[in-house]
C-alpha cells in the first residue's frame, strides 16, 4: 500500500481481497438488520460482507441477502420481508439497470420504507443531485471513495433512517386504525379494530413490533335477566396473540401474562418487570389493560408522553365500550339472550351468502302463548319463553343458531340433520318449568331449504313466514316446507288484495241484484245485493276469489258498509218508483260483526235513507254464526229488536248446531242450492223436505236458492218452500236492468 494509503489507517479500501468467494443467502436471524446486496461482480458482495461484519447497530446485528442481478433483486423483494437496506450498483446487465431497480422498488412495489444506497464504479455516469431527488435514494458513492468506515457511516445512517421511518409509519397505521374504529364504532369489530389500532400505536412509541393484548373485566351488566360475569377477557390483540380475541384471559398459553394483567386491573396502576409491560386505562366506570410485549425501559420524555396518551385511549374505549353495548342491545333479546330480529336477519344473510346445501331456517310459534301471559301474567310467559328459548338450544347444540325474533316466534338455522321437523317437535313433547306452573305447549314449524332460498335475509325471514303461515292454517301437519311457487301465490293475492283496495276507493265495485220471487204466484218480493269486481277487460273477477281477500285484509268491513249503504240508495230509487213492498238482502260477514261500528253503522245507514228497518234484510252464514257465536246473536238480537230482518244463508252446508239455530232472531232460511239441484234424486230431496218442515216448526220463511228448472219449482213448492230464487227467475243484474225487469214485472 502507499502512504497515502497507510494514512487513512481504517479507512483502508474497500475493495482489498485477493480471492473471489461464492456467497449465499443465510437463514434469516430474527431482529436483525436484513441488508440486501445487488452487484454482479462477486468479489463486491464477498468485501463488502467482510467488512460489515460483526457490525451492531441499535443492539442489532446485520444479516445478508445476495442478489447478482436486477431481475434477481426483484425475486428477493418481492418474496422477502422487513429488508432495511439496498446496496445497490448502477451498472449491471444494463449500463441502467440499478436506476430501473430503484424505481421499480419506489414505484411498482411502493416499498417506502426500504434504504437505497447506489455504488457505481463509473463516476459521473449519473447526475448525483438528481438521482437521490428522483429515486428517494439514501446515499450515492463511487466504488473507489467508498472505504470501510464510510461504508459503515453509510449504513448506520441508512438504518436509523430506515428505523425512523418504520415507526413513523406504524405510528401512522396504528392512528389510522383508531380513527377507522372509532368513525365505525357500529360496526361489530370496532372493539377489535380500536384494539390493534392503540397496540400498534404503543409499539411505535416504545420502538418494538406490535405485539399485545388489550383486556377488560367482563363487569356487571344492566339486564336483569343476564348474569353477571366478572372475569377477564381479551377485547383485541395484535401480532401472535391475535386469535385470542373474544377469548377468556386465561386461555391464554402464558400464565406470567395473566398474573400480570390481573395485577394491573386489581391494582389500577401500571405494572412492568423484566420482560413485559401491562398499562392501565381507565375512564368513568370503564379500565381496560393493555399488555405489551416488551421491557424496553422509556425516557421520562417518552413516559409524560405515553400518560398523555394513555388519557385519550382511555376516552376512546368507553366510547367505542358504549357502543358495543348499544350494538348488542340492537342485536341481541333482553330476555333470553339470544339474537333478536336484527341480529337473526344478520345470520340469515350469511345464510344466503354460503354455499352449504345442507343448511335449513325455521321458525317455531308457540301456539295459545298469549292466553298463556293473559291468564298466568307476564311474568309466566317470560319464564316460559326462557325455558323453550333454553330447550331449543340444548337440544340443537352450538352448531346451531337459535334467536328470538318476536314475542312467541323463535328462529333456527343449522343442518337439515338438526332443524327437522321431527327434532323441533320433539322439543315440545315435555311441558315446560315456567315458575310454579308446568306448562304443556305446542308449537307450528316453518321451513326453507338453501335450495328454496333466495334474495337477501330479510327476503328469506318473508319466505319462512309464509311457510309458518300454511303450517298454522294445516289442521292435519304442524309444519310446512316453504317453495317458490308459495311466495308466487303470496305475491298474487296481495297484488290482488291492493287492486281490490285501489279499485274500491275509485268506486269501481259494483252492487247487483237478483230478484226473489214467491213460489206460488212469481210475485217479486225483494232482491239479494251481489257485488261484482270488473276486471277491466269486459269480464268481473269470482266473489269466491275476492270475497275472502277482503275478509282477510280487513278491507270486507269498508266495501261492506259501501254495499250496504248503496243497496238502501237503490231500494230507495225503487220506492219512489212505486215498488214499495220490497226488501234488500244485504250480506254480511264475521269481521263486520267484530267492528265495533257495525250496528251503528246499520242503524244510520237506514236513518240516512229514511228506510223502515223491516225494508233491510241482513244475509248471514252458518260458519258466521259458529265462528263466535254469542257476538252473532248479541249484534243480530239488537238488529231485530230495532226492525230489521235476519236470514240465515247456506243453510244445510255449514253443519251448525241447532241450540245456536234456536236461539238466533232469524226471519227465513235460504235452502242451498246444491240441495235444490238434487231434489229429483231421494237423498237430496229427504234433505230439502227436512229443512223446509224444520223452517216450519220454527215459523221462518223457507227461500230455495239456485232453481234451475221448473221441475224443481215445482218439487220445491209441493214441499211447502215459500220463496226461491234462481236463473230460472233471473240472473243477477245491475240497477237499471233490474229496473226493467221489475217494471215489466208489473206490468
Amino acid at each position: 500500500m502507499t502512504t497515502e494509503n497507510q494514512d487513512l489507517d481504517n479507512d483502508e479500501l474497500l475493495f482489498f481481497a485477493d480471492e473471489e468467494e461464492e456467497l449465499t443467502s443465510e437463514t434469516p436471524a430474527q431482529d436483525n438488520w436484513r441488508i440486501l446486496i445487488v452487484d454482479d461482480d462477486h468479489e463486491i458482495h464477498a468485501v463488502t460482507q467482510l467488512a460489515l461484519n460483526g457490525l451492531t447497530i441499535l443492539d442489532r446485528e446485520l444479516e445478508f441477502l445476495h442478489a447478482y442481478s436486477a431481475d434477481e433483486a426483484k425475486t428477493i423483494l418481492t418474496s422477502e420481508k422487513d429488508i432495511a437496506i439496498v446496496l445497490l450498483d448502477v451498472v449491471m446487465e444494463q449500463d441502467d439497470a440499478g436506476l430501473k431497480l430503484a424505481r421499480y422498488i419506489r414505484d411498482d412495489l411502493k416499498q417506502d420504507e426500504v434504504r437505497i444506497i447506489l455504488r457505481t464504479g463509473q463516476p459521473g455516469y449519473a447526475p448525483e443531485e438528481q438521482v437521490i431527488k428522483d429515486y428517494d435514494i439514501n446515499d450515492y458513492k463511487t466504488k473507489t471513495e467508498l472505504t470501510r468506515n464510510r461504508l459503515v457511516t453509510s449504513i448506520i445512517t441508512a438504518i436509523r433512517s430506515f428505523h425512523q421511518i418504520r415507526m413513523l409509519n406504524q405510528s401512522r397505521r396504528g392512528l389510522e386504525m383508531i380513527i377507522k374504529s372509532s368513525a365505525n364504532l357500529m360496526e361489530h369489530h370496532a372493539m377489535k379494530g380500536f384494539a390493534e389500532g392503540v397496540l400498534t400505536q404503543l409499539a411505535s412509541i416504545f420502538g418494538v413490533k406490535p405485539e399485545g393484548i388489550l383486556c377488560a373485566r367482563r363487569g356487571q351488566v344492566s339486564s336483569e335477566y343476564e348474569q353477571p360475569d366478572d372475569n377477564i377477557y381479551v377485547l383485541g390483540a395484535a401480532g401472535d396473540f391475535a386469535s385470542f380475541v373474544n377469548q377468556p384471559l386465561n386461555e391464554l398459553p402464558n400464565p406470567r401474562i395473566c398474573s400480570m394483567v390481573e395485577r394491573c386491573l386489581s391494582e389500577r396502576a401500571h405494572q412492568h418487570d423484566e420482560e413485559d409491560t401491562a398499562l392501565y386505562i381507565s375512564s368513568s366506570d370503564y379500565e381496560a389493560a393493555i399488555f405489551i410485549d416488551s421491557a424496553k425501559p422509556m425516557p421520562q420524555m417518552d413516559q409524560n408522553l405515553l400518560e398523555v396518551f394513555l388519557g385519550n385511549i382511555g376516552v376512546g374505549y368507553e366510547n367505542v365500550s358504549l357502543f358495543q353495548r348499544l350494538q348488542h342491545a340492537a342485536y341481541t333479546d333482553e330476555l333470553t339472550r339470544l339474537p333478536n330480529r336484527a341480529g337473526f336477519i344478520q345470520c340469515l344473510d350469511g345464510f344466503m351468502a354460503s354455499a352449504d346445501a345442507e343448511q335449513v331456517v325455521a321458525l317455531v310459534d308457540l301456539n295459545q302463548f298469549s292466553d298463556i301471559n293473559d291468564g298466568l301474567g307476564q311474568e309466566a310467559g317470560n319464564q316460559l319463553l326462557k325455558a323453550v328459548a333454553e330447550r331449543l338450544t340444548q337440544t340443537l347444540g352450538e352448531s346451531c343458531v337459535v334467536s328470538r325474533i318476536s314475542s312467541d316466534v323463535f328462529g333456527i338455522i343449522g343442518k337439515q340433520s338438526l332443524v327437522n321437523p321431527e327434532r323441533l317437535l320433539s322439543v315440545f313433547n315435555h311441558p315446560f318449568h315456567a315458575g310454579e306452573n308446568m306448562l304443556p305447549i305446542k308449537a307450528a314449524l316453518g321451513f326453507c331449504t338453501q335450495q328454496q332460498a333466495s334474495g337477501k335475509g330479510l327476503d328469506l325471514l318473508k319466505q319462512v313466514y309464509i311457510a309458518l303461515n300454511l303450517a298454522k292454517k294445516n289442521l292435519n301437519e304442524k309444519f310446512a316446507y316453504y317453495e317458490q311457487a308459495l311466495e308466487a301465490s303470496t305475491s298474487e293475492r296481495l297484488n290482488m288484495i291492493r287492486s281490490l283496495r285501489h279499485d274500491f276507493s275509485e268506486r269501481r265495485l259494483q252492487v247487483w241484484f237478483q230478484p226473489q220471487l214467491k213460489l206460488a204466484d212469481r210475485k217479486v218480493t225483494g232482491m239479494e245485493a251481489l257485488l261484482r269486481w270488473p276486471d277491466g277487460n269486459g269480464g268481473y273477477i269470482s266473489p269466491a276469489q275476492f270475497i275472502p281477500l277482503a275478509e282477510y285484509s280487513g278491507l270486507i268491513v269498508d266495501i261492506g258498509a259501501w254495499v250496504l249503504e248503496e243497496s238502501l240508495r237503490k231500494l230507495k230509487q225503487l220506492q219512489e218508483k212505486g215498488l214499495s213492498s220490497l226488501t234488500v238482502g244485504v250480506n254480511v260477514s264475521m269481521q263486520q260483526f267484530r267492528s265495533p261500528r257495525f250496528l251503528d253503522t246499520v242503524l244510520n245507514t237506514l236513518q240516512q235513507f229514511d228506510m223502515a228497518p223491516d225494508c233491510l234484510e241482513l244475509e248471514i252464514t252458518e260458519s258466521v254464526v259458529m265462528d263466535d257465536p254469542s257476538v252473532v246473536i248479541d249484534t243480530l238480537s239488537k238488529l231485530r229488536e230495532a226492525g230489521v230482518k235476519v236470514s240465515i244463508d247456506d243453510f244445510g252446508t255449514g253443519f251448525s248446531s241447532l241450540s245456536y239455530l234456536q236461539q238466533l232472531p232469524l226471519d227465513r232460511i235460504k235452502i242451498d242450492r246444491a240441495f235444490v239441484t238434487a231434489v229429483e234424486e231421494d237423498q237430496g230431496a229427504i234433505i230439502a223436505e227436512t229443512i223446509v218442515a224444520l223452517g216450519k216448526k220454527l215459523k221462518l220463511t223457507t227461500v230455495c236458492e239456485g232453481v234451475e228448472t221448473e221441475a224443481q219449482a215445482k218439487h220445491m213448492l209441493e214441499i211447502g218452500c215459500d220463496e226461491a230464487q234462481g236463473f230460472l227467475y233471473a240472473r243477477p243484474m245491475p240497477f237499471t236492468d233490474l229496473l226493467t225487469f221489475l217494471t215489466d214485472d208489473n206490468s
